[in-house]
């Protein structure tokens, strides 16, 4: 007897050593799918509430618990969560005495400032969902993002005044409200909001003037670009803001870290993990106008930054900066974002010192995500039968030329063995709903591919192409169809050529993206044939497209 619980409680030791041979991924693999599923649960279940709490909640929870902990940092300015929950209100108050109510749709056009944040934030107290224009658009595309939405009121800031005064007319007419985030106005037809938002009371704003919402609720409209051309206005409901901003619990994101977003805010990395994660956490957020490679490492160690966001070309900049004696002077444990190469991805740490990289991978509006908690270098997320139970997905096989999956005689797609590329196609489903875009279905529909494994399946197409490995790591390849990403921007190459046909003397173009060395993603090219018996003229062609560009 003795001799068997020896031989017995010597194999429960072995377990752990014999399983981690075999599949050595299994401890995080099991830590990680726990902690998927408690945070999906706990959100489930608050938002299933009545009413239910959504983010802003959580946000207002903080904010009562340690009101004097500082929530934004921008340059000199500190905003602590009290200041902010404070803002928010008057914003709600100001906006309500215009006529705002709960349901309705508020463009916002601003650059990477704190307004942003207790703008969104007031929006959410009275209910409305807020439209985040990407600051660069211009002209047409301007207008057709403002359309898409539905707002019929537009917040800007001075910052844009000219891109504003360049579509007022238009904006006017079509009945659009116009405000600036300022005490006074320079421009005719543009009112001022800055007065009534000081003079609006900071008390808390009644949960009635949101008594209607939901996790169905729209709670935000953020743009991609797609085959379509102009940009779309993806809906982001409460129950998608709230798992999103989850991501950096399951990254091990810490109330006590100081989170540095150095990306733009009308993007969904920095509006909705960079704050919307800080808000969902409880920890501080370091907010920059734009990105400085030169003050990126003076800046960590000015706010004692531990957490940093990126997009490749980021991370890219960083690698290719004069090497500094100090460049290992800094508190970053944790750096998570997406679109990172593998050589950078080791000079990364070879530089700067052993953090840990978290690579994810999502589409804005998709159904369907990964992230990389391991570490493995080159990865974008990792897979497993937890996962697969809780997200369906596949990856099937696509035809480059044809721009269309590979179907069998069934008319059915097929999956793709390990190590071959395939299409990244996520199964919509009540917990893995995809909710599309706001202004046309067929947008929509586009995005969504039929009979994929069986007839009458629904799944959504992410347009990218990935491979798995026999590990369950899977690694991006490339973008397929009239897209190609630049800079992390997604750009529609329909887009570019509308604008490009509308030159005097270019007869027919042809857009597409082709590899650089040494850069991130695809940098666009476009084969011209111009009009008989007309020579080019570059002069002319910058000067229209200069002014009538989406994207700077």
């Amino acid at each position: 007897m003795l001799v068997l619980c020896t031989a017995l409680a010597g194999l429960l030791l072995l377990l752990p050593l014999l399983g981690t041979c075999l599949w050595p991924y299994w401890w995080q693999d099991l830590v990680t799918s726990t902690l998927v599923i408690y945070q999906g649960l706990r959100g489930l279940w608050r938002l299933q509430r009545r009413p239910p709490l959504t983010l802003l909640d959580s946000f207002l929870e903080k904010a009562r618990s340690h009101p004097e902990k500082a929530l934004l940092l921008f340059g000199e300015q500190v905003y602590t969560y009290r200041d902010i929950d404070r803002r928010s209100s008057q914003v709600a108050r100001a906006l309500r005495d215009l006529g705002l109510r709960e349901g309705e749709a508020v463009a916002v056009f601003l650059p990477n400032v704190p307004a942003y944040l207790w703008v969104w934030l007031g929006l959410a107290k009275i209910g409305c969902a807020m439209a985040c224009l990407n600051s660069h658009l211009r002209a047409a595309s301007l207008l057709h993002s403002l359309r898409s939405c539905g707002a019929t009121v537009l917040l800007t800031s001075l910052d844009l005044q000219a891109a504003i005064e360049n579509v007022l007319p238009t904006l006017r007419q079509e009945g659009f409200r116009v405000f600036y985030l300022s005490k006074e106005s320079p421009t005719e037809g543009v009112e001022p909001l800055q007065s009534r938002i000081d003079a609006a009371s900071t008390a808390p704003v009644p949960v009635a003037f949101r008594g209607n919402v939901t996790g169905k609720s729209t709670a935000l409209y953020i743009y991609t670009s797609g085959t379509t051309g102009l940009p779309k206005a993806a809906i982001i409901t409460h129950t998608r803001l709230c798992m999103m901003a989850s991501i950096l619990n399951v990254c091990g994101v810490k109330p006590t870290d100081v989170i540095y977003t150095p990306l733009p805010l009308y993007h969904s990395a920095a509006l909705l993990l960079g704050l919307g994660g800080s808000l969902e956490v409880g920890a501080t957020c370091v907010l920059r106008s734009k990105f400085s490679v030169s003050q990126f490492w003076d800046d960590c160690r000015r706010y004692n930054v531990t957490v940093i966001q990126y997009v490749g070309e980021v991370m890219r900049y960083l690698c290719n900066a004069p090497k500094r004696e100090n460049e290992r002077e800094h508190r970053v444990r944790l750096v998570l974002g997406n679109g990172l190469r593998v050589e950078v991805w080791k000079e990364f740490l070879r530089r700067f010192g052993p953090i840990r990289i978290c690579e994810f991978y999502g589409a804005t509006e998709g159904n369907i995500g990964f992230v990389n908690y391991t570490g493995k270098i080159g990865a974008v997320g990792r897979t497993n039968f937890f996962f697969k139970m809780l997200a369906p997905f596949e990856l099937v096989r696509y035809d480059v030329e044809q721009d269309e999956p590979v179907r069998d005689e069934r008319g059915l797609c097929i999956r793709v063995p390990p190590g071959e590329p395939g299409l990244l196609v996520g199964k919509i489903t009540k917990a893995s709903p995809f909710h599309g875009y706001a202004g046309d279905r067929q947008k929509t529909e586009k995005k969504v591919l039929r009979d994929v494994l069986k007839k009458g399946d629904v799944y959504f197409n992410s347009g990218d192409l990935l491979m798995v490995d026999r590990e369950g790591f899977l690694y991006f390849q490339d973008r397929v169809g009239d897209t190609f990403r630049w800079k992390g921007e997604n750009v529609a190459t329909t887009e570019v050529e509308t604008t490009l046909a509308a030159v005097e003397f270019i007869q027919e173009v042809n857009v597409y993206g082709v590899p650089v060395p040494g850069h991130e993603g695809k940098v666009g090219m476009a084969a011209v044939r111009l009009k008989e018996g007309v020579d080019f003229d570059g002069e002319k062609l910058y000067a229209h497209v200069s002014g009538q560009r989406g994207k700077s």
